[in-house]
C-alpha cells in the first residue's frame, strides 16, 4: 500500500498525531509491572535497555532498547490492552521514480526462506485471528504492522513477518507479478498483443490519475527537492517500467537490515518473549552495518518559488471552468523537534480548522473555490515538516486573488492574534482525544510515531502530552504574542515557501497514454525473436505458478485449543425515558460520555430521499436561532468532540424486504460538559436555521468536491452500491444516498445559483426527522457518571418537539421498519464512465438477512472466496490492486475488484 496524501480537508487532521492517543481510566497493572521490572542497563536476549519512562496520562510505560549486535532499535509500550501490536519499519530512501521501495514492500510478502509458499501474507489471513494486518510505503519509510488479541497468533504472525522482511525469496516471477512485466494480453495466445502488466503498475496508474494525489506528490517533490522527497516513492507508472529485478534485490540488501530497522511492540503480553523470538528468528544472524540511509538537511531557500503542474480535467466537477488549485507551502522545523512540532500543529489547527478559523472565513466563506487545497494544514510525515494552505475548484483568473487573501490573512493574524476561546477549544480537543477510547490504540500510536522515530527522533517524548501542553501554556502565559510570533517566524518571514498552481489539461490523459504506448513500442523494438519467445514462456511460467495449489503446511496456524472458549459479553441495560427506548452501557470511559440517537423517518419519496445526505451534512453547520453558525461551531469545539449526523438505512435482521430509514446522531464529551453537549443538540432540534443561502452554498460546494474526489479512491464502493441497487431495497436506497447518483446530484446542486428549492426540501426533511417521535437512544458512560447522563438525556427528550411516543420495551418494538412493495429485484448491467485509466467492477446477488442461519456461513464463504480464489484470479493473474467478496446487512452478496486495467 502506498501513502503520501495525508492532510485532511478543512484542517480536521492538523493535530491528528496527538489526537490518536486514547487511554484507560484505571491504573495499568501491566505498565506498573514493566516499570518495576525493567531498568536502564539491563541486558536480555541480545538487547540492552536504554530508557524506561512511565507516561501516566496514557497509563503506559515506554521501554526503549537497542540490540547490541546489530544496533536495531526497539520500543515497547506496556499497557493493559489485549490487542497486542507488532511493527517493524525501515528507512527507505529511493533516489528515482521507479517505485522500488513500494514494489519491494509487495514482493517481500510473496514468500520467504522459512515460508516458501506463494503469498504467505495473504495465506495467513485464513490461519490467524488478527485484528489488523497490513504493510505500507511512505515517502521515507516502509513498515509492516499487525495486531491480534491471541498470544499464539502473535507468535505465529511475528515469525512470518520477520522471515518475510529479513529473508525474502524475492523470486523473479514475484517481481514480475507485483511490479511490472511484458506479457501477451491473452497469456496463452501468441497472436495477442504484448502489453504492460503488474499489480503496483496498475495501482499507481490509478493513484496518479487522481488530481488530489498528483497535487500532493507534485507539492512534496518541489518543496523538498534535494533528496529522496523529490521522487515518487510509490512509483511513477512510466518510471516503474525501468526497474529491474536486480535493482530490487540491491535495494533490499541496502535498506532491509536490522541496523536500519525500528521494532515496535505494544500491549499486555510479556516483552521478554517478543525479544527472544525476534533475536533468535532474525537479529542474531546479522552484524551491525552502516546503513547509509540518512537524509541530509534540505537547503533552505533564500527566495520564494513558484511552480505550475497540470492534471486531467474532472468531468464530475460542478463547474468545468473552475478546476484550478493553488496553495502555498512553508518549510517548517524538523519533526524531531517535538515541542516545536506540537506547537505548530496547534497553530495550524487555529489557522484553518472550523468556521471560526481565519482561513476558513477568508477563503472558504469567500465562495471563490470549492474547498481547501488537497494538501492543507500541518504535515509531519517528512523529515522537515510543512504547512500548506490554498484553495481548489477556483477559476484560473482568481489565482492572484487567492494569493493576496492568504498573505493578508497571515498579516491580520499577526496584528490581532487569536481569541482566547479558540485556543481553549484546540487544547480541549487534545484533552478529549487523550481520554477518548480506541480499540486500535497500538496501531495508531506506531503510525503516529514512525515518521519522527524514523528520523532518529525520540518517540517517547511525543507520548508525553501533559508536558507538551504545559510547556505550550507556559510560553503563552509568558508571552501573550507567542502564537503571533510563530506566524511571523514560520510563515511571513520564511522564504522557503512554494506557491504551486495546478490546472486541468484536456491533453493530459492522451499524453500519458501516448507516453506509455511509446514506451511499449520502444521495448518491443528492442526484443529479438528469442526475447519474444522468452516473454511468452515467462508468461506461461507465471500463470503456471499462479495456478499451482500452494502447499501451506509450512505456515503456522491457530488451533481451537489456542482460543479462549469464554466469550466476553457486554452488559446492556435498557430504560424507558418519556416513552423513548434507551440502551445504557456502563464502561470505563475515562471521564467521557458517548451519546447516540436514531430518528426514524418512515417511507420517503425518492425526490426527498436524495437530499437526506445533504441534510445530514449541513444540519449541524448552519447555526440556530440562538447562535449563528460561527458561534455554534465555537461552542461545539469548546464543549464536545463534534456533533455528527448521517443517514440511517438498515435492513430488518429477519427479512430482506423490510428496512428502517432515518438519521443517526452521535457525539461525545467530557463528563463535566454533558449538559452543554445536550444543549447544543436541543438547539438543533428546536431552532436550526436552514435558510442562510451563502452558508448553504459554501457547504454544498465543499460536499460536492469531497464526493467527486472520493471516486478515485473509493471507486469499488461506488461500484458495489450500484450493483446492489438492482437486487436489494436497502441497496437501492444506499446507492441513491451514497452512490454515483448522489455524486451527480451534488454536482447539479452545486451549479445552481438559486437554492430556494433546495432549502425548501431541507426544511421539509427537518420537520419530518427533528422530533421525538419513535426516537431511541444509547448512552455509554462510566458507572459513576451514568446516573447524571440518564438525567441529562431525560431532560433533553422532554424538550424535543413532537408528541411522546408510546412506551417501547425492547429494541424490536422501538425500530420502525417499512417495506417497499413496488421494488422487484432485477438482473441488470450498469456502466458509469469515470475519468481514470483504471476500472472498478462489482457484481451483486440477493442473499439472506442477518438472522438467517446461512448468514454466518456466507460470511465464511466470502472470506474464503476473497483469499483463496479472487486474490489469485483477479490480483495475481489480472493485476488488480485489490479484490474481494462480502456479505452485508443490505441483503446482498457482492464481489468487487479495485483498480483493474482490463475488467
Amino acid at each position: 500500500m502506498y501513502r503520501i496524501l495525508r492532510a485532511g480537508n478543512r484542517g480536521r487532521n492538523c493535530i491528528a498525531k496527538w489526537r490518536h492517543f486514547g487511554r484507560d481510566c484505571t491504573t495499568s497493572t501491566v505498565s506498573k509491572e514493566a516499570l518495576d521490572r525493567y531498568h536502564p542497563g539491563v541486558t536480555l536476549h541480545g538487547y540492552q535497555v536504554e530508557r524506561v519512562e512511565e507516561v501516566p496520562e496514557l497509563y503506559l510505560t515506554a521501554i526503549k532498547l537497542s540490540h547490541l549486535q546489530t544496533g536495531a532499535e526497539h520500543l515497547h509500550i506496556a499497557r493493559d490492552d489485549s490487542n497486542n501490536v507488532f511493527s517493524v519499519g525501515f528507512r527507505t530512501t529511493p533516489m528515482d521514480d521507479t517505485g522500488v521501495s513500494h514494489i519491494l514492500e509487495h514482493t517481500v510478502l510473496c514468500g520467504s526462506h522459512r515460508y516458501p509458499c506463494r503469498d504467505p501474507f495473504f495465506k495467513m489471513l485464513n490461519r490467524s485471528l488478527s485484528t489488523f494486518m497490513n504493510a505500507w510505503t511512505a515517502s521515507d519509510y516502509t513498515m509492516y504492522p499487525f495486531s491480534t488479541q491471541n498470544g499464539k497468533d502473535f507468535q505465529n504472525l511475528l515469525s512470518v513477518y520477520l522471515d518475510a522482511v529479513f529473508f525474502p525469496n524475492l523470486d523473479k516471477l514475484d517481481f514480475l507479478q507485483e511490479g511490472w512485466r511484458l506479457e501477451h494480453g491473452a497469456t496463452e495466445d501468441r497472436a495477442s498483443p504484448i502489453t504492460f502488466k503488474g499489480v503496483v503498475f496498475n495501482e499507481m496508474k490509478g493513484a496518479m490519475s487522481s488530481a488530489a494525489q498528483l497535487y500532493a506528490v507534485g507539492c512534496q517533490n518541489r518543496l523538498l527537492p534535494s533528496h529522496t522527497y523529490s521522487y515518487n516513492s510509490g512509483g511513477d507508472p512510466i518510471a516503474i517500467l525501468d526497474l529491474t529485478h536486480q535493482q530490487l534485490k540491491d535495494f533490499h540488501a541496502s535498506h532491509y537490515h536490522p541496523s536500519n530497522a525500528r521494532f515496535f511492540t505494544y500491549g499486555d503480553q510479556p516483552l521478554d518473549a517478543h525479544l527472544q523470538l525476534i533475536n533468535e528468528s532474525a537479529l542474531e544472524h546479522f552484524q551491525r552495518i552502516d546503513s547509509d540511509t540518512d537524509i541530509p538537511d534540505e537547503t533552505v531557500w533564500t527566495e520564494k518559488r513558484s511552480a505550475a503542474i497540470t492534471c486531467p480535467p474532472d468531468t464530475m466537477a460542478p463547474d468545468p471552468d473552475k478546476q484550478t488549485t493553488v496553495s502555498v507551502s512553508y518549510l517548517l522545523p524538523r519533526i524531531t523537534k517535538v515541542d516545536e512540532s506540537f506547537e505548530v500543529s496547534l497553530l495550524a489547527s487555529l489557522l484553518i480548522s472550523g468556521p471560526t478559523s481565519p482561513f476558513y472565513e477568508a477563503l472558504l466563506d469567500a465562495n471563490i473555490g470549492s474547498d481547501y487545497s488537497p494538501v492543507c494544514g500541518y504535515d509531519g510525515s517528512t523529515r522537515d515538516a510543512s504547512f500548506s494552505i490554498g484553495l481548489q475548484g477556483i477559476h484560473q483568473d482568481d489565482e492572484e486573488r487567492v494569493r493576496g487573501i492568504i498573505q493578508e490573512t497571515l498579516n491580520k493574524v499577526v496584528r490581532e492574534g487569536f481569541e482566547a476561546d479558540r485556543i481553549e477549544a484546540v487544547l480541549h480537543s487534545v484533552e478529549l482525544a487523550q481520554r477518548h477510547q480506541s480499540t486500535t490504540f497500538g496501531i495508531q500510536i506506531i503510525s503516529s510515531l514512525m515518521p519522527m522515530w524514523n528520523q532518529d527522533g525520540d518517540p517517547i517524548s511525543s507520548l508525553q502530552l501533559d508536558r507538551l501542553v504545559a510547556s505550550f501554556k507556559r510560553k503563552l502565559a509568558e508571552n501573550p504574542r507567542y502564537l503571533q510570533d510563530l506566524v511571523q517566524r514560520y510563515f511571513i518571514d520564511n522564504n522557503h515557501q512554494l506557491w504551486l498552481e495546478m490546472s486541468p489539461d484536456s491533453e493530459y490523459t492522451p499524453k500519458q497514454e501516448k507516453e506509455e504506448a511509446a514506451k511499449l513500442e520502444e521495448r518491443l523494438r528492442e526484443l529479438t525473436n528469442d526475447d519474444k519467445e522468452q516473454v511468452y514462456q515467462t508468461g506461461l511460467q507465471l500463470a503456471d505458478a499462479q495456478n499451482q495449489e500452494a502447499d501451506i503446511s509450512c505456515l503456522p496456524t491457530v488451533t481451537i485449543s489456542d482460543i479462549d472458549p469464554k466469550t466476553k459479553r457486554t452488559v446492556i441495560k435498557t430504560e424507558n425515558l418519556s416513552g423513548s427506548y434507551v440502551q445504557l452501557h456502563e464502561q470505563p470511559t475515562n471521564g467521557v460520555t458517548y451519546f447516540r440517537g436514531v430518528s426514524p423517518l418512515g417511507a420517503l419519496d425518492t425526490d426527498l430521499l436524495l437530499y437526506l445526505p445533504l441534510f445530514c451534512n449541513i444540519v449541524t453547520q448552519m447555526g440556530t436561532d440562538e447562535s449563528n453558525f460561527r458561534e455554534f461551531a465555537k461552542q461545539e469545539e469548546l464543549k464536545t468532540g463534534g456533533l455528527s449526523v448521517s443517514p440511517h438505512i438498515v435492513q430488518n435482521a429477519s427479512s430482506t424486504d423490510a428496512y428502517e430509514l432515518g438519521i443517526v446522531l452521535g457525539s461525545h464529551c467530557l463528563d463535566r460538559k454533558l449538559d452543554d453537549m445536550m444543549n447544543l443538540w436541543q438547539q438543533i432540534f428546536n431552532s436550526v436555521t436552514l435558510s442562510d443561502h451563502d452558508r448553504l452554498s459554501t457547504l454544498i460546494r465543499m460536499e460536492a468536491s469531497d464526493l467527486s474526489n472520493s471516486v478515485a479512491f473509493m471507486g469499488h464502493a461506488f461500484a458495489m452500491r450500484g450493483a446492489a441497487s438492482a437486487v436489494s431495497t436497502v441497496g437501492k436506497l444506499s446507492e441513491l444516498t451514497g452512490g454515483i447518483t448522489q455524486v451527480n446530484l451534488m454536482k447539479q446542486i452545486a451549479e445552481l445559483e438559486d437554492l430556494s428549492e433546495v432549502i425548501s426540501k431541507l426544511q421539509r426533511l427537518s420537520s419530518l426527522v427533528l422530533n421525538r417521535t419513535d426516537m431511541r437512544f444509547c448512552l455509554n458512560a462510566s458507572p459513576e457518571s451514568m446516573s447524571a447522563a440518564v438525567n441529562a438525556l431525560g431532560q433533553f427528550i422532554d424538550q424535543l418537539p413532537g408528541a411522546p411516543a408510546s412506551s417501547k420495551p425492547s429494541l424490536d418494538s422501538a425500530q420502525a421498519f417499512i417495506t417497499d412493495e413496488e421494488f422487484n429485484p432485477t438482473s441488470s448491467q450498469k456502466h458509469f464512465r469515470i475519468p481514470f485509466p483504471v476500472n472498478y467492477v462489482s457484481m451483486a446477488t440477493t442473499a439472506v438477512p442477518y438472522k438467517h442461519g446461512d448468514f454466518p456461513k456466507l460470511m465464511v464463504l466470502a472470506r474464503l472466496l476473497s483469499s483463496k480464489f479472487l486474490h489469485k484470479e483477479i490480483r495475481e493473474k489480472g493485476g488488480a490492486y485489490g479484490s474481494g467478496a462480502s456479505i452485508g446487512t443490505d441483503g446482498t452478496f457482492k464481489f468487487y475488484s479495485y483498480r483493474l486495467i482490463h475488467p
